[in-house]
């Protein structure tokens, strides 16, 4: 699959869901969107938010179902990929995904979050057509920013340009 195809793929699934990918994620603090370093990109934690809205809010496997929860990823997922669209103009400087961290907020006793971090990882291999190969931690944490049920962030090579 040609790079290029891959900024309009992110698109058809953003607008799929209603996301505008051409305002940048706005940080909700004292930080970048996107930080890069020599061929590495660090990218900050994005919650499943369309426009200023939450989609998706309290702890899975209570008041979410984790099938909600890996939607939810999923956007989380096309909000990191906005984010390395605004940084770069392309997702053609992305040569591989090295890492991802997702963060579920959990009910007592839940367990299944490996199930919601692969929501995240389908979409991501779906748009820049990459196979599993990449570091991932799935935790489950007491809350996130504005009651989110998902986070995720993300660590990716560049290409050298």
């Amino acid at each position: 699959m040609k790079s290029s195809q891959r900024d309009a793929r992110v698109r058809e699934f953003a607008a799929a869901v209603g996301l505008d990918l051409v305002s940048p994620p706005v940080p909700g603090g004292a930080y970048s969107p996107v930080v890069s370093h020599g061929d590495t990109a660090y990218l900050a934690g994005q919650v499943a938010k369309i426009g200023n809205r939450i989609l998706l809010a309290g702890a899975v496997g209570s008041a979410v179902t984790v099938a909600e929860a890996k939607e939810a990823a999923k956007v989380c997922a096309l909000r990191l990929l906005g984010a390395l669209i605004d940084a770069f103009g392309s997702l053609d400087l992305v040569s591989k995904v090295l890492r991802v961290n997702v963060f579920v907020q959990s009910a007592p006793g839940f367990d299944r979050h490996s199930e919601v971090a692969d929501g995240a990882w389908k979409l991501l291999s779906d748009v820049l057509q990459c196979e599993v190969g990449h570091a991932r931690t799935a935790v489950g944490v007491v809350s996130l920013p504005r009651n989110a049920s998902v986070e995720v962030d993300m660590t990716v090579a560049l290409f050298q340009v």
